[in-house]
């Protein structure tokens, strides 16, 4: 078992069809259509058991507003692992090589986790946003007040922000926005 990093564009129709299908398995088949797209257009570490998919994570590219700056962030989307194959550090492999993207091309890294998934990002080095999280909507800027508290951050070494509370504001996309 190894991880390979491969950009969207050089999923085939196949391989995409099976990780949806894994997605749609890991998430108890709640892995909705938009999900899928905010996996979609940036890097996936895919982790495969003789030729079959068995985990996935990827991170895809978005501005984060934070103190009048627009930062590249690295937002990792759609980490799941095959129920079967739980609990054996495969999530951990995904999420060093998605690290490993985000340490060499972006400012920080984001995601919003569940319950079931923040021990993992939590072990890894991952912290809770301390400050208000929002998102730069059609109408303006909103606050994600659901968001504060499962929204997590994560900075290259070396990297951190002036103000470590500071609003977040995230760019918009349809579906839930983070």
């Amino acid at each position: 078992m190894d991880v390979t990093l491969k950009h969207t564009s050089q999923l085939a129709d196949g391989d995409l069809r099976e990780l949806r299908e894994l997605l749609d398995g890991a998430f108890g088949g709640n892995f909705a259509d938009e999900d899928f797209e905010h996996a979609l257009g940036g890097v996936h570490a895919l982790v495969r058991e003789d030729g079959e998919l068995i985990a996935h994570g990827s991170v895809v590219q978005r501005r984060v507003l934070h103190r009048g700056r627009a930062l590249r962030t690295g937002y990792v989307e759609a980490v799941a692992v095959r129920p079967d194959r739980r609990r054996r550090g495969l999530g951990g492999q995904v999420m060093a090589a998605l690290e490993e993207v985000i340490g060499r091309a972006y400012v920080l890294g984001a995601l919003s986790a569940s319950a079931d998934g923040a021990r993992l990002y939590e072990g890894r080095g991952w912290a809770v946003w301390g400050g208000r999280i929002g998102a730069l909507s059609p109408e303006g800027p909103v606050r994600l007040a659901d968001e504060e508290g499962s929204t997590y951050v994560w900075f290259p070494p070396g990297g951190a922000l002036e103000d470590p509370a500071g609003r977040l504001d995230f760019d918009w996309r349809d579906g839930d926005v983070l």
